[in-house]
């Protein structure tokens, strides 16, 4: 179990160095992704209030992951933005569907910083998606879950807009969708829970997943399965202990989707043959 304590210690720690810099004369694009990458799931939630820009902003910050993940929903008047939940009432100091809002009515929401983070967070307002492309877009690689998959078209034309359909991996459960995002000009992303992994064949999806997204809790023949699936990047979820890390990558994972990516780079890697470097704190 992920303590309180230890988490504060660790985000300390990983923000008191300097900021790494994006390496302007390097074009970023998943290609260039490291063999182990370090995802910060919802901006590291464990860390940081998630799906929020002063959470995103932090993960980059603190120079310990590749990939920043934000979930996606789309309001009444197709304005898509970064919400995991289906209603406000979890994350917010309202009550109600996000479907129901227009964009005007969105920008009055306020996020409520759960009680559990370790730091100081104010009250901030939820961003749209397009708002997190313009600030995070091209300065490192980002995971976007679609949760309403209506909200594809816009998706993919914001994404492509903006040029960076190749460092944007667009995130479903559902493989009819991924196919669908792929066929846009996307980098699909298909994530699978425990239960359903034991009867996937994910070598089936390898045309058209470019990253195949597994339950850190599934069975050792499934994580394997899923390895050998000829799909480039498979990476487990969620993953917050060393323990769960060091197994996954094991396996055969070369990806680690996590809520505290502050603690598991802080945390060496064991028992596990290293083909690429694990990123190190600054």
């Amino acid at each position: 179990m992920v303590t309180r304590s230890l988490l504060a210690g660790v985000l300390s720690i990983s923000l008191a160095g300097p900021v790494v810099p994006v390496d302007a004369g390097r074009r970023i694009s998943a290609g260039r992704l490291p063999e182990i990458v370090y995802v910060a799931h919802r901006g590291g939630a464990l860390e940081v209030p998630e799906n929020s820009m002063s959470g995103l902003s932090t993960a980059l910050r603190s120079g310990v992951v590749q990939v920043l993940d934000f979930d996606t929903r789309i309001l009444r008047d197709g304005t898509v933005v970064v919400m995991h939940d289906a209603t406000l009432d979890r994350t917010t100091g309202r009550a109600g569907r996000v479907r129901n809002l227009t964009r005007g009515e969105w920008r009055r929401v306020r996020l409520r910083p759960g009680t559990g983070l370790p730091g100081r967070w104010r009250p901030e307002h939820p961003p749209t998606v397009a708002e997190v492309l313009d600030r995070f877009g091209g300065r490192t690689v980002l995971m976007l879950e679609a949760k309403d998959p209506d909200s594809l078209p816009v998706l993919a034309r914001q994404i492509q807009e903006r040029g960076l359909a190749d460092s944007v991996f667009v995130n479903t459960n559902r493989p009819a969708v991924a196919r669908e995002a792929h066929r846009r000009g996307l980098m699909a992303q298909l994530w699978r829970s425990a239960r359903q992994m034991r009867h996937d064949r994910p070598a089936e999806w390898r045309d058209f997943v470019d990253l195949l997204d597994v339950d850190y809790e599934a069975r050792d023949e499934d994580l394997r399965r899923a390895a050998a699936s000829g799909i480039p990047r498979v990476w487990a979820h969620t993953v917050n202990t060393p323990r769960d890390r060091d197994r996954a990558l094991r396996l055969g994972c070369n990806g680690i989707i996590t809520d505290a990516p502050g603690l598991l780079t802080a945390v060496r890697v064991r028992g596990v043959p290293q083909r690429g470097a694990i990123p190190r704190k600054v």
